[in-house]
C-alpha cells in the first residue's frame, strides 16, 4: 500500500466511487479512536481532582479548579499550531506522532499520584502536558476535512469529532471504576489508603493514567500502518496563514467558543461545581452522562445542518443554551452569610446541564458544517467569471482554507475549557456562589445569537450557510 496518495479528487463521482470513498473511510475510522484517546487524556484531571484528597494531596478549591482548567489552556494554544501540521508534515505522520505523545502525560500522572509529596508545580506541569490531547483535535479535524467531498464534510467531521468527544465521557466513566482496584499487579504500584466514615478504603489513583497506555500504543501503530498522506493537501504555513486575514475566521471563532468551549468547559467543571453546590451528591457516578450526550449528538448536528443549514441550527442552539443557564440559576441552592447551603434542586440542576451538553454537542456539529461553506464560497466568489480552471483552483484553495480555519477555530474555541472552570472558581472566591459566572454565560450566548443571525442566518446575510 502506498502511504502517500498523489491524486485525490473527492468531488469527482467516478473517482469517489472507485477508490476515494474506501480510502477516506479507512482514514476516518482510524482517526476516530486516536482522537477519542486524545480527549481522554485532555480531561483526566476532571476526575483525578475528585480523588486527590483521598490520595493524600491537600489542595484548595482554587488549586483543584486550576488543575482541571490548565489542560484546556495549553491544549487550546497547541491547537493553533497543530491546525497547520497535517498540511506541512502529512496527516498520517502527524496523527502517529501526536497520538504517541499522549503517553507522556498518561505515564507521568500515573507515577506522580503515587507519591503524596509530589509538589503542586509538578502537578501543574502534568496538567499542562495533558493539553497535548486537546491539541490533537485541531490536526485531526484539519486532516479528515481533506478526504471527503463537500456534500459529506458535515457528516464526516461530525463522526470524527463526535466519537472523538466520547473520550470525555469515556474517561469520566472508566476512571472511577479502574481506580478502585489494582489492575497491573506489582507493575502498577501500591494502593493509597484513606479513612471515610470510620472505614479504611483503598485507591489506585495511578490507574487513571496507566489504563490508557496500551490503547495509545495500539492507536499509534494503527495510524502509522493504516492511514495516508495526501500530496494535494500539502501547503506551507504561509499559504494557510491567509485565514488570519479573513473576517469570518474570527467570527466563527467566537461562535465556536460558545459551542465547543461550552462543551469542554462544562465537562471539566461540572463535577467540581456539583461537589461545591450539592456536596452530598456522589457526582463521580454520573458526571460522564452530560459529555456522553454532547458527543453522541454532535454527528446529528452535522447531519441536520447538511439539510437545514448550519447557521439556522447554530442560532437556535444558542437560544436554548441561554434558557438552560437561566434554569441552572433557578435550581442552584442559596448561600447564607456564613456560606451555608440551603434549598436548590439537584434534579433540576442536572437536567439543565444535560440540556446544555446536548445543545453544545449539536452546535459543535452545526458550526463545523458552516466552516467549509463559508470559506469555499468566499474563494468561488473571488473566482467568478474567470473560467473553469479558476473555479477548480478556487475550490481546491477553499478546501485548504477551510481545513486550516477549522483547526484554528477549534483552537480558539477550546479556550472555553479554561475560562469556564476558572470563571466558576473566581465567582466562588469573590461571592461564594456560581451565579455571577452563569450570568456572564447568558450575556455571551445572546451575543452569539445576534452574530449568527446577522452574518449567516438572516435573509440577504453576507454568507448564507
Amino acid at each position: 500500500m502506498s502511504y502517500v496518495i498523489k491524486r485525490w479528487e473527492p468531488e469527482s463521482a467516478e473517482f469517489w466511487q472507485q477508490e476515494g470513498q474506501s480510502i477516506a473511510r479507512r482514514n476516518l475510522w482510524i482517526s476516530i479512536p486516536c482522537l477519542t484517546l486524545a480527549f481522554v487524556i485532555s480531561v483526566l484531571w476532571s476526575v483525578v481532582t475528585l480523588n486527590l484528597p483521598n490520595a493524600g494531596f491537600n489542595y484548595t478549591k482554587d488549586q483543584l479548579f486550576l488543575l482541571t482548567a490548565l489542560p484546556a489552556l495549553s491544549g487550546a494554544t497547541l491547537r493553533i499550531f497543530y491546525s497547520f501540521m497535517p498540511s506541512i508534515v502529512g496527516g498520517r505522520k502527524w496523527t502517529t506522532l501526536s497520538t504517541a505523545s499522549l503517553l507522556i502525560p498518561a505515564l507521568w500522572l500515573g507515577f506522580a499520584v503515587q507519591d503524596p509529596t509530589t509538589s503542586y508545580p509538578v502537578m501543574l506541569a502534568i496538567a499542562l502536558l495533558c493539553g497535548l490531547g486537546s491539541g490533537n483535535f485541531a490536526s485531526s479535524m484539519a486532516n479528515i476535512a481533506y478526504f471527503f467531498p463537500k456534500a459529506q464534510k458535515g457528516a464526516a467531521n461530525g463522526l470524527n469529532a463526535g466519537f472523538g468527544n466520547l473520550g470525555v465521557s469515556l474517561a469520566q466513566f472508566v476512571i472511577p471504576l479502574v481506580v478502585t482496584g489494582g489492575m497491573f499487579g506489582t507493575f502498577g504500584g501500591d494502593a493509597q489508603h484513606y479513612v471515610k466514615d470510620g472505614v479504611e478504603k483503598s485507591l489506585w489513583l495511578q490507574n487513571a493514567g496507566f489504563v490508557w497506555v496500551p490503547f495509545i500504543v495500539l492507536a499509534t501503530a494503527a495510524a502509522w500502518f493504516g492511514m495516508n498522506d495526501l500530496a494535494d493537501a500539502k501547503a506551507s504555513f504561509t499559504e494557510q496563514a491567509v485565514i488570519f486575514r479573513r473576517k469570518h475566521n474570527w467570527l466563527m471563532c467566537w461562535l465556536y467558543i460558545g459551542t465547543f468551549g461550552s462543551f469542554i468547559g462544562f465537562a471539566g467543571a461540572f463535577a467540581l461545581l456539583t461537589k461545591t453546590q450539592f456536596p452530598d451528591v456522589p457526582v463521580a457516578k454520573f458526571a460522564f452522562i452530560g459529555p456522553l450526550l454532547g458527543a453522541l449528538v454532535r454527528p446529528i448536528g452535522g447531519v441536520i445542518s447538511d439539510k437545514l443549514g448550519g447557521a439556522r441550527v447554530t442560532m437556535w442552539v444558542f437560544a436554548v443554551m441561554a434558557l438552560a443557564v437561566v434554569g441552572v440559576l433557578h435550581f442552584l441552592p442559596a448561600h447564607d452569610a456564613a456560606g451555608q447551603l440551603s434549598g436548590g434542586s439537584f434534579a433540576g440542576f442536572f437536567a439543565m446541564f444535560l440540556l446544555l451538553f446536548t445543545m453544545a454537542g449539536v452546535g459543535n456539529g452545526s458550526t463545523y458544517r458552516m466552516i467549509p461553506t463559508i470559506f469555499t464560497t468566499g474563494r468561488l466568489r473571488a473566482a467568478a467569471g474567470r473560467g473553469e480552471d479558476a473555479r477548480k483552483q478556487a475550490e481546491a484553495d477553499g478546501v485548504k482554507e477551510s481545513a486550516a480555519a477549522g483547526g484554528f477555530i477549534s483552537a480558539i474555541g477550546a479556550y472555553g475549557g479554561y475560562f469556564i472552570p476558572q470563571s466558576f472558581g473566581a465567582s466562588m472566591k469573590a461571592t461564594g456562589g456560581a451565579e455571577p459566572a452563569l450570568l456572564c454565560f447568558i450575556v455571551f450566548y445572546i451575543s452569539c445569537i445576534a452574530l449568527c443571525w446577522w452574518f449567516y442566518a438572516r435573509k440577504n446575510a453576507e454568507v448564507s450557510c
